[in-house]
């Protein structure tokens, strides 16, 4: 890619940044994929031998995040690049020393590497050597071994410690690398463990000096005994459900997106960069749409930037359970690799997941990422009975996907791109529940799946960074209200309603609860561009509007945690505003991220803005959840509001008779027969690989 004037500014200046032009032509995810590309393989190897050049990077330090670190957009949409960064998060688990530090290999240096503290700072992410180092630590305390021994548990072999982010610190903890346990029974190496919790026990290990600080017998509850392993075809005690047909998705000419090794897709209109992040998982940027020849884009950058489970068992044992799985856990670093007709079924297309390991080396989840076509259904449709006309078009949408497994949950991250203009996000929460003892009939604060087995009430709560482009950089919000109007001599049959529309215009007016009473949502418009009939462009973003963080404003989840007490907050953006829990959310006391920003009171009319969602599921789980969780869905849907003149799919063309009957029975495989399948890395270097090609 080639530099454009004006020259590249300075990165380490600290004056004005030129605005972004508002051409929606600087809006190319072409021109733009080599700055924004996820970090290729040779860039990890160089950052990590600076890192080792300048001692950051030892034998004993693990690289806990590693990550493009984004040249801020005002300079690239005025055609200013620069060399590339990368954001290195690092421990030393020996000394306990942390750095923050930002490494450019393009000029062989790092350049800048701050020393952490952790009391003030919060810590790095967990790094994933912690996970066996506390199971080990925990196994030789005195302590523990006599409260499992109360338990008739004497086999360490059978005991599983369960690592958990530590919350806060509380007293004589400050500082201190913590991790909280519980412990688990599993009787054979194939048994499910979630299904033997050994409750009431919790122990607290210090991972830097290796030694467990407490461990405290809080209840006694039995261990309940009934397994739980569904994997196991023999356990589920019944046969395979018969009469089920095989579906067959095949897609003979080929899927109508194409991909280059930069990760820019065109479909149908839409053009966008995929990339890929160890905390935020999928990164979409420079999503646009082709209206009639010209590039309109919609949004700069889509990510979900934090998820927290917060629990709702306030027992001296659970107190702390509240799981950051971006920011503590780094959710992208725990893709699954994706298998053709059991994960995604249809003609797909791959790409692995480039990763930073933990000792600098380069790591790579194959398949990590799942894109395809799916047909939806009906598009429009009128059969008209004054001219005669009959007319159908049926939808389909561009999919991307990805799947998790933290701990216990899985989760699928689905983006849905549509043919008119809509983008969706799908999260699809499974998996297996996070498991207690159940003390008796009544309990407030769990549920009940089987004999003595609990599942404590939590949620899921979610925040997609949406920095958005209507149309260019000048973006405002506005609040869309269904609302009755009283009965009077504008209205005098009492029938009328209407809508109401207020404009947000600082970051603490932004700060906006759903009410799907009245049917609220919140249109992007761009002031300085109408469309046909005189009215701003927009896109509208429609919430699902379930229940937001249920915890007291005063508990430490709450102050951790404070997006997450908002559907939706608006701040201009600002290049080192990243996610909204703040930066280290690991045992970080809390008030970071959107609560700090905000107290600024800024301007977000009119001017380049970001919008943080948050949705999410409130969890009461069933039995039906045990011992594998059927799909539970949550999301959103940002549509066009008068972005167009008109619908503007009137350009589909009709469906042909051979799509519109049933064919003949298919063989009984997992996969499509007829499509192949392939894989790329967001790699350059890399060949392309597509199914069916």
């Amino acid at each position: 890619m080639t530099t454009a004037t004006p020259p590249p500014l300075p990165r380490d200046d600290a004056g004005p940044v030129p605005d972004a032009p508002g051409d929606a032509r600087a809006y190319d995810a072409h021109a733009l994929a080599g700055a924004l590309a996820s970090p290729r393989p040779q860039e990890i190897t160089a950052c990590a031998a600076l890192l080792r050049r300048e001692g950051l990077l030892g034998p004993d330090t693990h690289l806990s995040y590693f990550g493009l670190d984004e040249q801020d957009k005002r300079e690239l949409l005025a055609g200013a690049t620069a060399p590339r960064r990368f954001r290195a998060l690092l421990v030393d688990l020996r000394t306990g020393r942390s750095h923050d530090a930002v490494v450019c290999p393009g000029e062989d240096r790092v350049v800048s590497a701050r020393l952490l503290e952790p009391a003030t700072d919060g810590h790095v992410p967990v790094v994933l050597a912690e996970f066996g180092l506390v199971e080990e630590i925990v196994h030789r305390d005195e302590r523990w071994l006599a409260a499992m021994r109360r338990r008739g548990l004497t086999d360490v072999r059978q005991l599983r410690v369960n690592p958990l982010s530590a919350g806060v610190a509380g007293p004589g903890e400050d500082g201190r690398r913590l991790q909280r346990c519980f412990t688990f029974l599993q009787k054979t190496p194939d048994d499910l463990g979630w299904a033997h919790p050994v409750d009431g026990v919790t122990v607290v290990v210090d991972v830097v000096t290796r030694e467990v600080l407490d461990v405290t017998d809080h209840a006694l509850l039995p261990v309940p005994q009934e397994d739980g392993n569904f994997h196991d075809p023999g356990w589920v005690g019944q046969p395979a459900r018969p009469g089920l047909k095989p579906i067959e998705i095949t897609q003979p000419q080929g899927p109508s997106f194409t991909i280059d090794d930069d990760g820019v897709i065109n479909w149908l209109g839409w053009t966008l960069q995929v990339g890929f992040d160890q905390r935020e998982g999928l990164v979409l940027r420079n999503v646009a749409l082709d209206d009639a020849g010209r590039r309109r884009p919609v949004l700069y950058r889509a990510s979900i930037a934090e998820m927290v489970v917060p629990y709702g068992d306030p027992s001296p044992q659970r107190w702390f359970q509240n799981f950051f799985d971006c920011g503590e856990y780094l959710l992208g670093g725990f893709a699954n690799s994706l298998e053709l007709g059991c994960d995604c079924v249809g003609d797909i297309t791959y790409l692995d997941a480039v990763l930073a390991a933990a000792d600098g080396g380069v790591h790579v989840v194959p398949q990590a990422i799942c894109i395809h076509e799916e047909d939806t259904g009906i598009l429009w449709k009128h059969s008209d009975g004054w001219n005669g006309s009959t007319q159908s078009r049926r939808n389909r949408r561009l999919v991307i996907s990805f799947f998790v497994t933290v701990g216990n949950y899985d989760y699928g991250f689905y983006w849905y791109l549509s043919l008119d203009g809509a983008i969706e996000l799908e999260v699809k929460a499974t998996g297996v529940v996070f498991t207690s003892g159940y003390p008796g009939p009544g309990y407030a604060y769990a549920s009940e799946l089987a004999p003595g087995l609990g599942a404590p009430y939590h949620q899921h709560l979610f925040s997609a960074r949406l920095d958005m482009a209507v149309d260019g950089t000048g973006n405002a919000v506005d609040e869309v209200e269904s609302a009755a109007v009283p009965r009077g001599p504008g209205n005098p049959t009492g029938t009328g309603f209407t809508q109401t529309v207020t404009r947000l215009r600082t970051e603490s007016g932004a700060q906006r609860l759903a009410d799907t009473t009245r049917n609220r949502s919140w249109v992007v418009t761009n002031p300085s561009v109408a469309n046909r009939l005189g009215n701003p462009v927009g896109y509208q973003l429609h919430p699902e509007g379930r229940p937001v963080l249920l915890a007291d404003a005063d508990s430490d989840i709450h102050r951790r945690a404070a997006y997450a007490t908002r559907h939706l907050w608006v701040t201009p953006y600002a290049p080192d505003e990243r996610y909204p829990a703040g930066d280290l959310v690991n045992m970080h006391p809390g008030g970071g991220g959107l609560p700090r920003w905000t107290a600024a009171d800024r301007s977000v009319d009119d001017t380049d803005i970001v919008l943080w969602h948050t949705f999410g599921l409130t969890h009461f789980p069933r039995p039906e959840d045990w011992p594998v969780m059927p799909v539970d869905s949550a999301g959103f849907a940002l549509k066009p509001y008068g972005f167009f003149d008109r619908n503007p799919t009137l350009d589909i063309p009709a469906s042909g008779g051979a799509h519109c009957h049933a064919g003949g029975p298919g063989p009984d495989t997992c996969h499509d027969p007829h499509a192949g399948h392939g894989h790329a890395h967001l790699d350059p270097r890399t060949p392309q690989g597509k199914a069916g090609a």
